[in-house]
């Protein structure tokens, strides 16, 4: 029986440097390969990136995907997709609160691994966090206190125009 990897410890200022295809987190010295997306995944991406895109002056926003996120020193995030306030002004890494994360769930993720990061996302002090599952064709807001699906079937942030049908995007997949 052959050991468990061991994770990969670098400094703060090397992960910084360095270019991870596809990007790593970063926890506390320790750099954390991210499971990979596979077909579903990529579909929904990329749909939620054309939704925001299209939409970004009627939402007022506009949407990154796989962006490094300082959650704080010696700790990095990369969500699926990050949406920001149009015209905010931040350099190469993001550092403050996002309007939005949203999280797309692969064959691999663990509700433990995915919890924790959202706890991450509200350490940092964004509001809103989607979570969406390509498997189960679901989707979730998360709370400090728990995931919930939307009654509507729809993700949207209250007070903004943002709004995702769910059945509209899991039909991407019935495309491919």
């Amino acid at each position: 029986m052959s050991a468990a990897p061991q994770p990969t410890r670098i400094p703060e200022e090397e992960y910084l440097r360095t270019v991870y295809r596809p990007d790593c987190d970063y926890v506390d010295g320790e750099v954390l390969e991210r499971p990979l997306g596979e077909k579903e995944h990529s579909i929904l991406q990329q749909a939620l990136v054309f939704l925001f895109r299209s939409n970004r002056d009627a939402w007022k926003s506009e949407v990154y995907p796989e962006l490094r996120v300082r959650i704080r020193p010696g700790q990095y995030r990369v969500p699926d997709l990050t949406v920001l306030p149009a015209g905010l002004q931040w350099e190469r890494i993001l550092r403050s609160p996002a309007l939005l994360f949203i999280e797309i769930l692969s064959p691999e993720d663990r509700m433990s691994r995915i919890r924790e990061r959202v706890d991450d996302y509200f350490a940092l002090g964004t509001e809103h966090v989607w979570i969406v599952d390509p498997e189960l064709r679901k989707g979730y807001v998360c709370s400090r206190t728990g995931f919930q699906e939307p009654d509507s079937g729809i993700l949207a942030i209250p007070g903004t125009p943002i709004r995702v049908v769910l059945s509209d995007l899991f039909a991407e997949l019935d495309r491919a």
